[in-house]
């Protein structure tokens, strides 16, 4: 089956070289504080985050899983199985958590099967962000939560340079920019487009790191840089003009009670065929339908090819 090419972060050391050295506590920091405003909360305006079945998508190393511990049972999605067994190295193995190495364009996951899902920077590495977003919207049910981080295009920094002839591309135009190999930027309104001709509505925007800049970063403490980034936030409501932007959007429709399966095999659906009937045969899963096998590796599910 065809895809649109993937950034795979097998191998690489991402989550020590550029957030636990890179200097990027403040950003990390003032997503904290995005999510944290965006999560879905029991009986609209419980104090914690709630849920039955999250799907994290770009889950890379489990920076953000422990931010979504209200929920009952969360999948970790990533490509890179390094990055994968660094979450499970973090988070440990239990029923709590599900590791799963796939191609967000082929999910394996069976149609309205999780009540939230988020994807945090990780849009920006899709050459295809409206099939990416599609297949986001199968798996959620009715009144699904879907919380989404974009890079955008339309940011202060684009827009000067653009306006001083810096700059080649044209940040207010609609069209993705990839600045590098799979490195996309996008405008907002695009992503409202897409979603909203998905069946998503969406239901707050807020705009982060806003004082992404490397001087602040050395003159201002991370927690009290972030804690600012946190008053201006709900400004993107009105105008998203910053690097970093977060919705929160929801599936049309009324919430409906779902009975989720009682073991984790009937989670999971053939990616190449789309048959639910997977047997669990230890080392490997198998689809009957198709005969395609999926590799069980030390915890982790790999839908990525299927074994030969």
């Amino acid at each position: 089956m065809t895809t649109p090419p993937v950034c795979n972060y097998e191998g690489s050391d991402y989550q020590q070289s550029f957030w636990e050295q890179g200097g990027r506590e403040y950003e990390d920091r003032a997503e904290a504080i995005a999510l944290k405003r965006l999560l879905p909360t029991p009986a609209m305006g419980g104090a914690r985050e709630s849920g039955k079945l999250m799907l994290e998508l770009g889950a890379g190393a489990g920076r953000n899983t422990p931010r979504y511990d209200g929920f009952e049972r969360i999948v970790l999605l990533d490509y890179s199985t390094t990055q994968l067994a660094q979450a499970q190295q973090k988070l440990g193995r239990s029923d709590k958590y599900i590791y799963v190495a796939a191609d967000i364009y082929r999910l394996p996951f069976l149609d309205r099967l999780f009540d939230s899902a988020t994807m945090i920077r990780t849009l920006h590495h899709m050459a295809d962000a409206p099939k990416a977003l599609s297949q986001v919207r199968n798996i959620l049910q009715p009144g699904g939560v879907f919380i989404l981080e974009f890079a955008n295009k339309l940011n202060l920094k684009s827009i000067l340079r653009y306006l001083i002839g810096k700059q080649p591309w044209n940040p207010f135009t609609l069209e993705p920019v990839e600045f590098v190999k799979l490195n996309f930027d996008f405008h907002p309104r695009a992503i409202r487009t897409w979603l909203g001709e998905l069946g998503f509505s969406i239901e707050k925007t807020l705009t982060v790191s806003h004082f992404r800049l490397g001087i602040l970063k050395r003159l201002i403490p991370a927690k009290l840089l972030a804690a600012l980034d946190g008053l201006f936030q709900p400004t993107g409501a009105l105008w998203q003009v910053t690097p970093s932007v977060f919705v929160r959007a929801k599936v049309k429709g009324d919430v409906q009670k779902i009975e989720l399966p009682m073991n984790v095999i009937g989670l999971f659906k053939c990616p190449i065929c789309g048959s639910g009937d997977l047997k669990d045969k230890q080392a490997h899963l198998l689809c009957p339908k198709c005969g395609a096998r999926w590799s069980v590796n030390d915890g982790i599910y790999d839908f990525r090819e299927k074994m030969k």
